[in-house]
């Protein structure tokens, strides 16, 4: 499900549900995920929150624990700035929707159980060739390289 309607920004929710469809069957996600698109000051007092961080960030993944998705069919939740990925898509040259796709892809390999900051490589080679696959422009993780990427996973306090 996606949930922009508080975001202060017009979002094509129904196209980004399909996409959201489509690459959770690519990332093997099973059960519910749910998408807020939100504001900066949202995502910084989430960061804060989470990951004690001060900050805005472009998209935080909060993974379900396993015991419970597997009872209840819910894989997630992930939270996106607007603002972050409009500025994205104005500095790299392509559209906000496809920004927000980015950042939904990089967000479900987070619940996948991916994680860029301890395995190696393997997360940062799976976004890329799910990303060409799904043909989206440059991913976060290449952007990392130029020091550019402020996304990470976050754990869900049940």
């Amino acid at each position: 499900m996606i949930d922009a309607d508080h975001c202060g920004r017009l979002v094509p929710k129904s196209e980004l549900s399909r996409f959201l469809r489509i690459a959770q069957a690519q990332t093997g996600v099973k059960g519910e995920v749910n998408v807020r698109v939100a504001s900066n000051e949202e995502m910084r007092r989430l960061n804060r929150q989470f990951r004690h961080k001060d900050k805005a960030t472009d998209v935080l993944s909060f993974p379900t624990d396993r015991a419970i998705s597997c009872e209840d069919g819910i894989a997630g939740d992930i939270a996106i700035s607007a603002e972050i990925a409009q500025s994205n898509a104005e500095s790299l040259g392509h559209s906000f929707e496809a920004e927000v796709k980015i950042l939904i892809l990089h967000g479900l390999l987070h619940l996948a159980g991916f994680d860029h900051e301890q395995d190696n490589g393997e997360m940062q080679a799976r976004e890329r060739a799910l990303r060409q696959k799904l043909k989206l422009p440059v991913g976060l993780l290449e952007r990392a390289r130029n020091g550019n990427h402020s996304s990470s996973r976050a754990r869900r306090q049940l």
